[in-house]
């Protein structure tokens, strides 16, 4: 965004709006001891020398662009078309995003309704809604949801640990101070009939993630009959790059989908902003959170975009909001719009079908690594771009010296959220990542793991 600073004129004018001669007369209400104190800094430098000082500083982190990737956990690092930043940096849609008469915001309006359109696609779903900050909150959302429509004032979710922990720690805090109960939070299992057996009557609604944590796909077909012959609802979240190649929660009966947009357009900027997508069935829609765009006619019978449902505090009386909202991320939505837009259907699929062969590329050269096994929780399910590399060091250790000596940021530590996975790595692959990329993980795990066995010998 342009800077424009203010002519004496314009200071003058601004002034004489106000009621005050100058500018020192806006302060007069404050002790004069507080008006002007010293603040004890250094002398001022050249804007040379300042922006040589701030590169400074910020070479001290470890980013993306610098060096090669293996993060993710629910951030992901995809290439990101140059159409997007392109069409965000437009004036009329980064001043527009959220509308106080969004009726006279007809290109924003449109924008939403074709992301709208483009998230049904592609959860199977037949509704969406804008402006949900990131992929915890939406999930909270639709567990609200969930209890709103539930029959019989049902009580119990379900969101085992092969839910993102994250997600389910934002769960936890909405559920706080009512009467629902969170079953599976605190069991680590990898077994689906661990599910089957919390299933009752009084189920809300189950969560499942698929790919899950760990990368690897859940039965929710087989998930959905056995929830829907409860009652309940089930809740699947999901990740937008792996529906450009597998089938959608909607074919496999999903009842709500939920997402974090943040792999379609959106950069990786130290953990957000992010996007929060979230679709579900028609019969659900005036109990959804957020905004809704739909497309009409006006008097003179040209297309137009009005805000069909706005359920949020800000535009209907409180007791009748879904949700107390606050943050809308319809800028977000833009650029996940313009980036499936740009990259069309074939493309989100190459996309998929890259970070599936990548990961699996990568996994099959670590687990040939002595000491080290791939998904040993789980080695039979299938996985996306994500994999569980079990290391015979501790993962924070192996992370130092793949960004000391290999300039590699390795994967997350399970350790941290799993007690029982301590010297886990989570991998993510992605198509940034080229075979050298991979090569070059692997020969820094090998070097990792090689340095610690001598050690011990020695």
């Amino acid at each position: 965004m342009s800077y424009l600073p203010h002519t004496e004129d314009d200071r003058r004018a601004m002034l004489e709006a106000i009621g005050v001669v100058s500018l020192e007369d806006l302060f007069r209400q404050l002790p004069e001891q507080l008006r002007f104190p010293s603040l004890d800094l250094p002398e001022p430098v050249s804007e040379l020398e300042i922006e040589r000082e701030l590169a400074g500083l910020a070479d001290q982190n470890a980013n993306a662009a610098r060096s090669t990737c293996f993060l993710g956990a629910g951030t992901y690092r995809h290439y990101i078309p140059a159409t997007v930043d392109a069409v965000l940096q437009r004036g009329e849609f980064y001043t527009s995003y959220t509308p106080y008469q969004p009726e006279l915001s007809q290109g924003m309006l449109q924008a939403t309704f074709e992301y709208q359109s483009m998230i049904c696609a592609l959860t199977g779903m037949d509704v969406s809604t804008a402006s949900h900050y990131d992929g915890a909150t939406a999930l909270a959302e639709a567990v609200l949801l969930a209890l709103a429509v539930g029959e019989g004032g049902r009580h119990k979710v379900i969101a085992p640990s092969t839910v993102n922990p994250q997600y389910r720690e934002v769960l936890r805090t909405y559920l706080q101070g009512s009467d629902a109960s969170l079953a599976g939070d605190d069991v680590l299992s990898f077994d689906r009939d661990d599910i089957a057996t919390m299933l009752d009557e009084d189920v809300a609604a189950c969560v499942i993630q698929s790919p899950n944590f760990f990368g690897q796909f859940e039965p929710v077909e087989e998930l959905a009959r056995s929830v829907h012959q409860v009652g309940g609802l089930l809740i699947v979240i999901s990740d937008p790059i792996a529906l450009g190649l597998f089938r959608s929660p909607g074919e496999d009966g999903a009842d709500i989908v939920v997402a974090e947009g943040q792999p379609l357009g959106i950069p990786l900027s130290f953990g957000g902003p992010h996007l929060g997508i979230l679709a579900t069935k028609e019969q659900f829609v005036r109990r959804t959170a957020g905004r809704l765009v739909g497309e009409t006619v006006d008097i003179h019978g040209e297309r137009g975009y009005v805000l069909t449902l706005s359920t949020r505090e800000q535009h209907i009386r409180r007791e009748r909001a879904t949700s107390n909202i606050c943050t809308n991320a319809a800028l977000m939505a833009l650029a996940a719009a313009v980036y499936l837009a740009t990259v069309g259907r074939s493309g989100l699929k190459t996309i998929a079908e890259l970070c599936y062969h990548k990961s699996h590329y990568a996994a099959a050269a670590i687990e040939e690594l002595p000491g080290f096994a791939v998904n040993p929780h789980a080695s039979e399910r299938p996985f996306f771009k994500e994999l569980v590399a079990q290391l015979p060091v501790p993962v924070a250790e192996a992370n130092r010296r793949l960004q000391r000596d290999f300039n590699v940021i390795g994967g997350y530590d399970l350790g941290r959220d799993y007690p029982g996975l301590d010297h886990h790595m989570l991998i993510a692959v992605t198509e940034m990542n080229t075979r050298d990329d991979i090569d070059r993980l692997v020969t820094g795990l090998r070097a990792v793991s090689e340095t610690r066995t001598s050690g011990e010998q020695s």
